[in-house]
């Protein structure tokens, strides 16, 4: 192997090269598993989601997640639909200061499996990626079970990610090579020796240094032996990071490859202390808590919190100061609690803390009445509208889409992003058939651009339930169901809720009337179209296709038809490489079918909900929706399945409310026992059967079973400052919290004294701003003082939001990293969803708003 001249020079001199083992440096293990200095953490293999660029090794400097799945991957620019290896154990060596991981290829977990199926990689590989601490940084080595197969000679290579945002327009020096990170992708590609396009390197070297010229995220990266490349991998996947990749050799199997990863600490930077409030403010009538959020090593109680009014003829008055109240550690940081829940005059407040001053923010008893719960109903339900041209005054969100919706999907297959199709259609229609009457109604999911029936229906519920509940009016939003034309900030007297009810109620009954079932969903057949960001009209042609080759499911494998008569395979694999060869004639997104008791049953119980709340303005709509949820309940109720009592006790509680029959009565009472077995999931449901079935033996039975809820619930709040239960696993835990707060609400209403109406108040706040880690944002676009406004929603192209989206939210980076970024492509920190979501944090606003009226 050949050296520059100067990377021997930088090599010789290096102050950074230090002995192996803690002593020879800051950084060493801590209590948590995982180095740690004064400004460097490294995680080994904590994370297991690589996909979504959380895994591998991972390098947090400064406070910030600079790179990331540091692993052995197929590819130099791998994208989400790669294989991904296993991990098959984890060894911490305090002692010695190391961590070493077991992996191997294929990940039986992932290949064709799940949400985000992966092709199987055709081989079986094991090694071993071992981390070791050295001055200012760590080592990684490593070692291979076996020398690298000759099938992926020069293809086996191990990456580092490098986050764009943190180093966008910052230079780089690898070797005596010199650049700059671009903002956007720039290119170039060329093929390979066998016609793939590959990304041409920014650079090549041994010695990198990152962003030399910023103190905070200046990284230093050296390859003892293999020259590495660094790689900008949005150049084939818009959603990539810049890469850095080096060959694995052939022949070696022990320390076949080594890298140092060098931090450079700064005296300039200090752990963060941030203050953690709500980002629209407070009623007078809420209890108001702000939180301190320290490093761990610092302690909130130390100094005073002062909150100051502002006066229009004096400035900022001081109104309150007094020393926070200390909670403890959560995750890396220390909390101190700030209660000024006794300050009711309404003004404009802020919040001093040390150096930080908090954003203004208002005490108000009109705070929740405008500007919070609309945008969800104003645009972000508009924008996602299917079968539908969006218009907003000058701006087309996008024109009419999905004209020629829907195929019956083929059998025996598992889409890439998780539908499945089994041996028969479990209709009259056959693979590729066109279904009729599915060219109508429902929201794009998220920014996928396909119909889930539990996303159509969840919505089409919580929808409901506020109107029936809170009777919220408002009309802001022209919508046209024959013209299929939508125009925001348009009224046309009619209220836009009902209107938005209609149009999820028109493609879950339209499905159930021509397939005689729900669809699973409906979705784009190829993996390009599926990842398309632009207009959704963009995705199809309008005219609907049959597909009659006999060859078009060969062997349980997916084909298509192209232009030019021939077929295709649907490899994802092959797809995800470059999109090459993808000139589809047969365009048409397909229908999902699927037997599934627990999803029936949900939407049974959102369609009794709507039946109520339709039938005065929607007499039709509301006869089918009640119908078919009878239907559905008839079929599904008498399941077996023990996990599926709390939504049997969801749709029972829904069509006795809606029809008051002996049915849905007697099924609470002779089931009383397996219905409050699972009180977490079921609660909701028990709190608005109670006051319906009025009957004291049930009443009694579930007082009890509120009561020993209480306790469980009180030990999941106490785990966390914020009083809510926070467990991510990949995404955020916003949706979660959001449906919890909701839940919240029915359980205060029908047992006050078990469940405080604060309950509610504290799981809205956590949306709004009261959640862990240095960005305090809100968790709704263009909602509070502060907010996401680069979210993973159809313009995340464009850097860009869709007003009153409601995302995921801060994620937990393991074990203890909890993170939220300014990068429109992480789907578990910024994704917009339906079928919650939006939908609950407009039901928490306006549950919040009756309850401070009381």
């Amino acid at each position: 192997m050949r050296y520059s001249p100067h990377f021997l020079f930088l090599v010789f001199l290096s102050p950074h090269i230090g002995h192996v083992g803690a002593t020879a440096s800051e950084i060493a293990i801590n209590e948590r598993g995982y180095f740690e200095s004064s400004t460097l953490n490294v995680m080994v293999f904590d994370d297991y989601y690589p996909e979504g660029h959380q895994g591998g090794v991972s390098i947090i400097q400064h406070g910030s997640r600079i790179a990331t799945n540091g692993d052995i991957r197929l590819s130099r620019d791998p994208g989400q639909w790669q294989p991904v290896p296993a991990k098959v154990d984890r060894e911490v060596d305090k002692e010695n200061q190391r961590i070493a991981t077991n992996l191997k290829f294929p990940n039986e977990s992932k290949t064709l499996q799940g949400f985000n199926p992966m092709p199987d990689p055709g081989l079986n590989f094991t090694y071993r990626i071992e981390v070791i601490g050295i001055k200012d940084g760590v080592r990684i080595k490593v070692h291979l079970n076996e020398s690298v197969p000759k099938s992926l000679i020069g293809k086996l290579r191990f990456n580092l990610e490098i986050f764009p945002t943190l180093v966008f327009g910052k230079s780089f020096i690898l070797d005596d090579n010199t650049g700059y990170f671009p903002r956007q992708a720039n290119g170039a590609l060329s093929p390979d020796e066998n016609g793939r396009l590959e990304i041409e390197a920014l650079a090549t070297g041994h010695h990198l240094t990152i962003a030399p010229e910023d103190e905070l995220n200046c990284l230093t990266i050296i390859s003892k032996e293999e020259e590495m490349e660094l790689l900008d991998g949005r150049g084939r996947h818009n959603n990539g990071w810049f890469v850095l990749s080096s060959k694995i050799p052939e022949g070696l199997t022990h320390d076949a490859l080594q890298w140092d990863i060098i931090g450079h600490p700064s005296d300039k930077w200090t752990p963060p202390t941030t203050l953690l409030l709500s980002q629209i403010g407070y009623h007078p009538k809420q209890d108001k808590f702000a939180y301190i959020e320290c490093p761990k090593t610092a302690d909130p109680t130390s100094q005073s919190a002062v909150l100051e009014r502002f006066d229009a003829e004096n400035g900022w008055k001081v109104i309150l100061e007094q020393n926070p109240r200390l909670w403890g550690q959560f995750l890396r940081y220390q909390y101190g609690i700030f209660d000024f829940s006794s300050i009711e005059k309404p003004g404009l407040y802020r919040l001093r803390y040390g150096d930080e001053i908090s954003h203004a923010f208002q005490i108000s008893e009109s705070i929740y009445e405008r500007h919070v719960w609309q945008p969800t109903v104003e645009y972000f339900l508009p924008v996602q509208m299917c079968h539908m041209r969006v218009n907003e005054k000058y701006r087309v969100w996008h024109d009419l889409c999905h004209e020629d919706d829907a195929l019956m999907a083929p059998v025996n297959i598992n889409h890439f992003d998780g539908y499945k199709q089994g041996p028969e259609t479990l209709t009259d229609f056959k693979p590729f058939d066109p279904v009729p009457n599915l060219d109508v109604g429902g929201w794009h999911d998220a920014g996928d651009y396909d119909l889930r029936v539990e996303s159509q229906a969840g919505t089409v519920y919580t929808l409901a339930l506020a109107y029936e509940l809170f009777h919220p009016d408002i009309d802001q939003t022209s919508i046209d169901q024959r013209s299929k034309i939508v125009e925001i900030h348009q009224p046309d007297n009619q209220n836009d809720i009902l209107q938005q009810i209609e149009h999820g109620l028109l493609t879950i009954l339209n499905g159930y009337k021509s397939l005689g079932r729900l669809y699973r969903g409906i979705i784009t057949p190829s993996l390009r179209q599926y990842v398309l960001l632009g207009d959704a009209s963009a995705m199809t042609d309008g005219i609907v296709h049959k597909n009659t080759d006999p060859e078009a499911n060969k062997d349980g494998v997916w084909y298509m038809k192209v232009t030019n008569s021939q077929t295709v395979q649907m490899d994802p694999h092959e797809l995800e490489l470059g999109f090459e060869h993808i000139e589809t004639g047969l365009d048409d997104r397909l229908v999902f079918t699927e037997e599934n008791p627990y999803r029936s049953l949900e939407v049974a119980a959102a369609l009794a909900c709507a039946a109520r709340v339709m039938k005065e303005t929607h007499a039709e709509l509301s006869n089918r929706s009640l119908s078919t949820a009878i239907a559905l309940w008839d079929i599904y109720s008498e399941s077996d399945d023990e996990r599926l009592w709390p939504s049997k006790a969801k749709a029972a509680a829904e069509l006795l409310k809606t029809t008051n029959s002996t049915i849905y009565r007697e099924f609470f009472l002779k089931h009383q026992e397996p219905i409050l077995a699972n009180f977490l999931r079921s609660g909701q449901s028990v709190a608005v059967a109670v006051p319906l079935l009025k009957t004291p033996s049930f009443t009694t039975a579930a007082t009890l079973a509120a009561q020993q809820f209480v306790t469980e619930l009180s030990e999941l709040q106490g785990q966390t400052p914020f009083a809510v239960p926070y467990k991510p696993n990949i995404w955020g835990d916003g949706w979660k919290i959001q449906k919890f707060g909701v839940q919240q609400y029915f359980l205060h209403k029908t047992w006050p004294e078990l469940f405080p109406k604060e309950n509610l108040f504290r799981a809205l706040n956590f949306i709004l701003g009261c959640h862990p880690g240095p960005n305090g944002a809100s968790f709704v676009s263009g909602v509070g003082a502060n907010s996401v406004l680069t979210a993973y929603g159809v313009n995340r192209a464009d850097w860009s939001y869709t007003p009153g989206g409601s995302i995921s939210g801060t994620a937990l980076i393991r074990p203890d990293f909890p993170e939220l970024l300014e990068w429109p492509y992480l789907w578990q920190q910024t994704e917009y969803v339906l079928g919650g979501g939006a939908t609950n944090f407009m039901f928490l606003v306006l549950a919040t708003e009756e309850l401070l009226s009381e």
